[in-house]
């Protein structure tokens, strides 16, 4: 799907500008890494048809994005189970982690462009952490996965923060883990829920179009949409900060 770009006028700024100098980049894990969202709904709709939930109708991916998608796991368990104790829901929720993480392993694969802004971003030497609502072993192996566990310098997991997103606590602690400013930090996003953390960490986020719908994202507030790392967009964005000073840049080719 691409993004149009002249409905509202935060996406049609497309500007990072008033970062410069640039310091850092946060990212998302899924469907910011990676399309793994598919892989997430596949492993939900399987587990729910085995326990008869929606009385044996699968789940559809409506569902899966208005009620799962981009949410931490104790949500979740809440959400679609309000009549289970939360410790059944949690197991319910590592047993569909597990799932998930069996799929991953023959299916992930990086978006578009990803290998390119991991390199932009090497040759700027800026730092740079993961921040994800997924649990430490699926981020670790996403991670692994796509050939990125020397890229990463954190990885920040929301439920070891004291509020995961959309609050912005994850976000927060990647301020202070890579110790930089929010002043001179932007965050990759697919997600309503990570984009309105990051919004609320006091950063401008770019939001990724890879599964959830456009309007759904803007309403979070991003500075614009992308529809992958390949985006005229993005790097349209990212040439202006070149030409702000950011670090390094007169070094690259």
């Amino acid at each position: 799907m691409t993004v149009s770009s002249g409905e509202n006028s935060a996406d049609s700024k497309c500007s990072l500008s008033g970062l410069a100098p640039l310091e850092a980049v946060l990212f998302d894990i899924d469907g910011t890494l990676c399309d793994s969202d598919p892989l997430h709904y596949y492993a939900f709709r399987e587990l729910l048809l085995q326990i008869g939930y929606n009385g044996g109708v699968p789940i559809t991916e409506e569902f899966f994005i208005e009620n799962i998608a981009g949410k931490h796991g104790d949500d979740v368990a809440r959400g679609i189970f309000p009549d289970w104790d939360l410790e059944k829901g949690l197991k319910f929720m590592d047993d569909k982690e597990a799932l998930f993480r069996k799929f991953a392993k023959e299916q992930v694969k990086p978006l578009d462009g990803l290998h390119k802004i991991r390199k932009w971003i090497e040759d700027r030497g800026l730092k740079r952490a993961a921040v994800t609502n997924a649990p430490r072993p699926n981020a670790e192996l996403m991670i692994s996965l796509l050939g990125l566990s020397d890229f990463f310098q954190a990885v920040v997991i929301g439920s070891e923060c004291d509020r995961a997103k959309p609050f912005p606590d994850p976000y927060l602690k990647a301020l202070e883990v890579l110790q930089v400013s929010k002043d001179s930090t932007f965050i990759f996003e697919d997600s309503a829920s990570g984009i309105k953390a990051g919004v609320a960490a006091g950063m401008p986020v770019v939001g990724l179009t890879t599964r959830n719908p456009e309007s759904l994202l803007m309403e979070a507030k991003p500075v614009f949409l992308i529809r992958d790392y390949d985006d005229p967009k993005l790097w349209a964005a990212l040439a202006e900060l070149d030409q702000k000073g950011a670090p390094g840049a007169a070094a690259t080719a």
